[in-house]
């Protein structure tokens, strides 16, 4: 096991959810934290500990993203005229990364990450590089010539656990992907609910 599944592995008992909906997540055999102590840890939350919970699980789930790079986001959307809890989901899923990933490009965020930092992603005919980079809409993102044989991307577009959402068209043929618009928090298919309301009482209060 690499030590970034690993990390994946420990996240979703951490939260105690299967937050990517993965078939291979411990949590389909073991529904309680990791430690020796784990299956005693059902304690009622706080609302201090409920909105740190809800931080977490959103902050995991693109790959378990730093406090600084969370808290960078979480600034620009509180910025953005609007709701700050929908525009925070928007920015995260504007990520090259994010985007890499609803393709079904590869099969996991973290790899979405290793992907895009390996040079294998375009953005309108530009190598990019940096998976914190925001798309656009209408932006065009392709896998570059001399990787769209990798086993990794076969693989992953048969997938069956997940579909591509629909603010996301994609071309298989030419393996290409147009960033059509910035979704709502209820176009993002999360397998587990996420609460970017309690995301915004956490920073409110802290």
């Amino acid at each position: 096991m690499t030590k970034r599944t690993s990390a994946k592995h420990k996240i979703d008992r951490r939260m105690g959810e299967n937050i990517w909906g993965r078939p291979k997540s411990p949590l389909n055999r073991r529904e309680y934290g990791p430690g020796q102590h784990g299956q005693r840890r059902k304690g009622k939350l706080s609302d201090f500990g409920t909105q740190l919970r809800a931080k977490q699980k959103l902050k995991g789930y693109y790959g378990d993203l730093t406090e600084k790079q969370f808290r960078r986001i979480y600034s620009d959307a509180e910025r953005t005229k609007g709701d700050t809890g929908e525009n925070l989901v928007g920015l995260l899923e504007r990520r090259l990364d994010a985007v890499v990933y609803r393709a079904k490009w590869v099969a996991t965020v973290f790899a979405a990450r290793q992907f895009v930092n390996h040079g294998h992603v375009t953005v309108n005919g530009v190598s990019v590089n940096i998976p914190s980079y925001r798309v656009k809409e209408g932006d065009v993102i392709e896998i570059r010539a001399k990787s769209k044989q990798l086993a990794v991307v076969l693989e992953a577009i048969n997938l069956a656990e997940r579909n591509v959402p629909d603010y996301i068209e994609v071309d298989n043929s030419k393996l290409t992907a147009t960033y059509v618009r910035t979704p709502s928090l209820a176009d993002v298919p999360y397998p587990v609910i996420m609460e970017p309301n309690l995301i915004v009482e956490f920073y409110a209060k802290n």
